[in-house]
């Protein structure tokens, strides 16, 4: 089977790259830096396309504005189903944000518009919404300069971005499914509790600064909001502490790839 990974270099689009080749499928990096461009009227996806089976859009956007977000989602979601139309690409997989629904952040409306993109599409497809990776606590950690740290209050099950991506992988090897089990990790964290935990592990000191988010999002956010709403969908098996404890080096640095 060959499969286009669109976001192919990112964090789960590289795991997306490594488990098709372990499973034996061929993939197709869709990315800039191998000139596809899924925003600028879908550059190169025509020829990236030709003979695949199955695409995985796993893309991203990095923002908190739900203008740029939806931009990007959509124009992104459009051009690459349009483009898998054409190719006669069989099955259209996205990953998606477990309570994307339910909480009204500004990022979280593009990637509801890209859902919903997907469902108006002709291309048969799947959508696997998971919980946040582990290494979202990093990410929170890059968006405030050192030496504060600023957390949202939030409570999250934080999972693997391998085994995010071995799901993904099994999906697009199957029928199409539609609106996929959701994917959460092994257990119910603090956000706040393992951003602390792996500023431990660093050795580093910053002083945290935990924020409630006001209004129905910070309730949202603080209860269970992001959660999956009952625990019939998979789960991942390795905790935060054994990913920070396999990836995580003290005194600073941590492996880019940990998930």
């Amino acid at each position: 089977m060959k499969v286009a990974v669109a976001g192919g270099t990112g964090l789960v689009g590289r795991y997306v790259v490594e488990e098709l080749g372990a499973a034996g499928h061929e993939s197709v990096v869709l990315s800039r830096s191998r000139g596809v461009d899924l925003i600028a009227g879908g550059a190169g996806l025509d020829a990236a396309l030709d003979g695949v089976d199955a695409v995985v859009d796993v893309s991203n956007v990095t923002t908190t504005s739900a203008r740029k977000s939806v931009a990007f989602f959509d124009a992104a979601g459009r051009n690459l189903l349009d483009a898998g139309e054409r190719a006669g690409v069989r099955h259209h997989v996205v990953l998606s944000i477990v309570g994307i629904d339910r909480v009204g952040l500004g990022y979280y409306r593009g990637k509801l518009r890209q859902e919903d993109v997907v469902r108006g599409g002709s291309v048969p497809w799947s959508v696997l919404r998971a919980t946040q990776f582990h290494e979202f606590a990093g990410q929170t950690l890059e968006r405030v300069p050192k030496p504060f740290a600023v957390v949202p209050r939030m409570r999250t099950r934080p999972v693997a971005a391998r085994e995010v991506a071995q799901h993904l992988v099994k999906l697009a090897s199957g029928p199409a499914q539609g609106m996929a089990p959701d994917l959460a990790g092994p257990r119910v964290e603090q956000l706040v509790h393992i951003v602390r935990q792996l500023l431990r592990a660093r050795g580093e000191r910053r002083v945290v600064l935990p924020v409630r988010m006001p209004g129905t999002v910070g309730a949202a956010m603080t209860g269970d909001g992001l959660l999956p709403v009952d625990d019939s969908g998979p789960r991942g098996v390795e905790t935060f502490d054994a990913w920070l404890a396999r990836c995580v080096v003290r005194g600073g640095s941590s492996s880019l790839r940990g998930g």
